[in-house]
């Protein structure tokens, strides 16, 4: 069987928290302190100076998804390493995002070049979806790219035997964001990311476990 790779989209393959921060501003007046990676804490009304609730989150990030998607811009290098995977592997971008924007995702990949993948919806933590698509792919070997920890965490116990790269595209956010405690590596560059991950394809060999690996022995 082919190598695996599993990889989230939103700050992995295209900018979205630049674009997110000009729409709150533009059309919500509201502050979004980019630095501050926790949605929770960073949002402000600008009139009042008040945090932005969870539940107002919540219903910005639908207003912004599918609508706003035009907005966003391909992460560097992120197209190139994806079709140089694409020549070993099969990939799967597993997006955090609504089931009705399936569609539009994969629309918005494929205008980008970064196309012929399918897209899967997730809500909550990726872990559980993560060993779904393993055990129907039954993979040689495989790879979770994503941003943010939690997903790292879930995927670690509910598929440790999948290699763990934790990556943040956005150079506002990155150097803000420690590694996530359970990946493997933390890798914000494609080109680097891509020779990592492809060294493992070329292994095929299963991950470590949670409690035998480093935590994030590369950061660049």
């Amino acid at each position: 069987m082919k190598p695996l790779l599993i990889c989230d989209c939103d700050e992995v393959l295209l900018h979205m928290a630049r674009h997110f921060r000009v729409w709150l501003d533009e059309s919500r007046d509201i502050d979004f302190r980019l630095p501050n990676h926790d949605f929770e804490t960073a949002l402000r009304h600008r009139a009042t100076g008040q945090q932005v609730g969870a539940d107002e989150i919540r219903e910005l990030i639908e207003a912004f998804f599918p609508a706003e998607m035009a907005r966003q811009t391909p992460v560097p290098h992120a197209r190139e390493a994806l079709a140089s995977l694409a020549e070993v592997a099969d990939i799967v971008i597993l997006t955090n995002l609504l089931d009705h924007c399936r569609e539009p995702r994969f629309e918005q990949l494929s205008a980008h070049g970064i196309f012929s993948h399918e897209v899967v919806c997730n809500q909550g933590p990726k872990g559980p979806a993560v060993a779904r698509l393993v055990a129907e792919r039954r993979p040689s070997v495989a790879v979770f790219v994503d941003d943010l920890a939690r997903h790292h965490e879930s995927v670690a116990e509910h598929a440790p035997q999948v290699h763990r790269l934790h990556m943040i595209s956005e150079p506002e956010l990155a150097p803000h964001v420690p590694p996530a405690r359970l990946a493997h590596a933390r890798i914000d560059d494609w080109r680097d990311a891509a020779q990592w991950i492809g060294a493992l394809f070329a292994a095929g060999a299963p991950a470590a476990s949670p409690h035998s690996s480093t935590n994030a022995e590369e950061t660049t």
